[in-house]
């Protein structure tokens, strides 16, 4: 992660020291379960995204030169856009993700990291990247069970907030599809305990 930080320190330098001065998706909570648990109803909004052969650990650290070179101007037409939240990333199996060519791993697993595009951007106006590896994408609009936390990007802080997650959909009888989605709002330069953190599941219809 230190590459990671050293890429994100210009930037983090020029972003409002407020988390909520980054534009982040549409949503209305629907339903509160707990006081870190809700279910929220997200409006469509438009991607960018890297699918790559690596683990959840390095996953930001592989795509975000990737996905921040095309929004900071590596596309048709050199056009920059604005820095939104959250970062996301989730499981993706290699061999479904994209076309492009991979190296595959002995897993076959990868991961997939998404940059959520400006609200005025829609996938028709968004510049083509440059990169093959970046693909764009409209995220339907969906509902979806969410636990927020604080805390490092560590698996086991990870794995103790979606258990926690699970155990109070299942107590409250809300049913999940789909891989679990890990949301970051923050730079790694952040303090571990200013960090804002969010899973996401997909509530069944």
């Amino acid at each position: 992660m230190k590459h990671l930080a050293l890429l994100l320190l210009p930037i983090a330098l020029t972003l409002p020291t407020a988390v909520q001065a980054l534009e982040e998706p549409t949503y209305e909570v629907v339903r509160q379960i707990t006081e870190q648990v809700e279910v929220r109803r997200y409006a469509p909004y438009v991607v960018a995204e890297v699918v790559l052969d690596t683990t959840s650990p390095d996953a930001g650290n592989q795509a975000f030169p990737i996905l921040a070179g095309y929004i900071f101007g590596k596309n048709k037409g050199e056009r920059k856009l604005a820095m939104t939240a959250p970062v996301t990333q989730t499981p993706e199996p290699i061999k479904m993700a994209m076309t492009a060519p991979v190296t595959q791993s002995p897993t076959g697993g990868g991961m997939r990291v998404q940059f959520v595009l400006p609200s005025q951007v829609s996938l028709a106006t968004a510049p083509e990247p440059l990169d093959a590896r970046v693909r764009l994408r409209e995220e339907p609009a969906s509902t979806r069970a969410v636990i927020r936390y604080s805390g490092t990007w560590s698996q086991a802080n990870y794995d103790e907030h979606l258990a926690k997650l699970r155990a109070a959909l299942g107590a409250a009888q809300v049913a999940t599809e789909g891989e679990p989605v890990l949301a970051r709002y923050n730079p790694p330069i952040t303090p571990w305990f200013m960090r804002r953190n969010e899973i996401w599941l997909a509530v069944r219809p």
